[in-house]
Parts: C-alpha cells; structure tokens; sequence
C-alpha cells in the first residue's frame, strides 16, 4: 500500500507541477486523505519534484544548451537569461527568509484549500481582464516585468497558490502572450525548484536515509513520466484552450475540500 500511495503522489505532482492548480496543494491534500507516512522531513515530496524538473529540462534542453553557449554574447540568448535571473531573484530572497515560517505555519489543508479558491477566481478573472498581449517572445519581456514576474512567483510560497499558476498570470498582466508566458514558467521552474530542493534537502539532511529510497524512486518516475507528457500537452493546447478551465478546476475542489474538512 506505501508504494501504491507513493506511485499516486508521484503521479499527482506530475500531473500538476506546471499546470496551474498547485502541485504541493494537491500533495498536502491527498497526503493528508490518504495519511500517507513516507521518509521523514518531507524527503519524499522534495525528491519527487526533481522528476518533475528532470521532464522539463529534457523537453527543452536544445534551448537550454543554446542559452548556455550563446548568453555570453549580445543577442536574443542574453536577454533571454537575464529575464530568467530577475525573475528567479525575488523567490530566491523571500524563499530563504520566509521558508521556515510558510512550512510551519501555512502548511495544512486549511490553508491549501481557501487557496485554491483565490487563485481560481484570481485566474478567472484576470483571464476575462488582463491586456491585449503585446509581447510574443521571452527576450522582450524586460527587465521591470520579469521583476514582476519574479515577484508573481513568489506569491508561491504559499501553499495551494500554484507557482506555475502565479508566474503564468502575473505574465499575462504585464502582457505577455499565453504560450511565451507558459514557456517562461516552465523554464523558469528549473532554477527555482533546483534551488528549492536542495535548500530543503539541506535543511533535512539529518534525516537522509536509505529508508524509504524505493518510495522515493517509485514517486520520482511517476513525476517524469507524467510531466513530460502534461507539459508536453500543455505547449500544444494553452494557445487555443487558455487558462479559464483550471480556475474553475482549482474552485470546484477548493470548496470540496473545504466543505470535506468542515464536517469531518
């Protein structure tokens, strides 16, 4: 039953690490209707987004080995990078601040749920209202909006807000078109969680054990697998379907929840 539950989760936080319904709400959520017990110091769920990263970094890795060599000299490559570092900045600050007390505090059902909600109506509406889109590619976002967009994801932080949700929304407000601001999330997912990860890993490094590694490995290719084929299907789809029918996913179960956890 442990490495069922542990395929399920792997498979949940594939499905929606980079949609924007919130991966660690998700988790939190059927952690908790499950009592799923894995290795301590939430090891599990850590290792099992570097399978999620790992499918993101293999779907672009052209772009990113032309990043990598081309960002040294003037050109589209630089900007490109530039905008990734801005935007990495302000979760990399806030994140190192304010982990400790969002993992203590904000980590529960409760607030996961109420978040789901927000986010949805916040997806909603700002999909009805947000500015025609005038830029198309991710060297013209700029500096000022990928500050912005920095800062959008660093809203993430809270549980059940979605990161990819966060980045990709505050991209449209600033008037980024919805498939350059999918590809900018899903991009700048990589810094961002590898720091994540290995700032949590660090703070549990106690607790590294080799109990729970086959948990650990069942979840992990759960997440490959089906991120690579989520993200796939998104880079496809969000042109035509955007991003409406999430918000409604994320109130729909937002209230469930919400309405599950009052009676019990």
């Amino acid at each position: 039953m442990e490495y069922l539950a542990a395929l399920l989760l792997g498979v949940i936080e594939g499905l929606t690490e980079f949609l924007p319904i919130s991966s660690t709400g998700h988790l939190i959520l059927l952690g908790d209707l499950i009592g799923f017990q894995g290795p301590p110091g939430k090891v599990f769920e850590i290792s099992i987004q570097l399978g999620a990263i790992l499918a993101v970094v293999i779907i672009y890795w052209r772009k990113l080995l032309d990043l990598a060599v081309n960002c040294w000299r003037p050109g589209l490559q630089r900007f490109y990078v530039v905008n990734l570092l801005l935007a990495f900045l302000p979760a990399m600050v806030l994140g190192a601040t304010l982990h400790k007390t969002i993992t203590e505090v904000l980590f529960n059902p409760w607030v996961v749920s109420t978040a789901l909600v927000v986010g949805g109506i916040a997806i909603i509406l700002i999909e009805r209202l947000r500015p025609s889109p005038n830029i198309h590619s991710v060297p013209e976002i700029g500096p000022l909006a990928a500050v912005l967009i920095g800062f959008g994801q660093a809203l993430a932080m809270i549980p059940g807000t979605s990161r990819s949700g966060a980045t990709i929304i505050t991209a449209l407000l600033v008037g980024v078109d919805r498939k350059v601001a999918a590809e900018f999330s899903f991009i700048l997912a990589i810094p961002t969680m590898l720091a994540a990860t290995a700032y949590s890993l660090y703070k549990a490094r106690g607790e590294l054990s080799a109990d729970g590694a086959g948990l650990v490995a069942v979840g992990f290719a759960a997440a490959f697998v089906v991120a690579f084929l989520v993200v796939r299907w998104l880079i496809g789809v969000v042109g035509r379907i955007g991003f409406t029918p999430f918000g409604w996913y994320r109130i729909g179960l937002g209230l469930v929840m919400l309405a599950w956890l009052s009676l019990r």
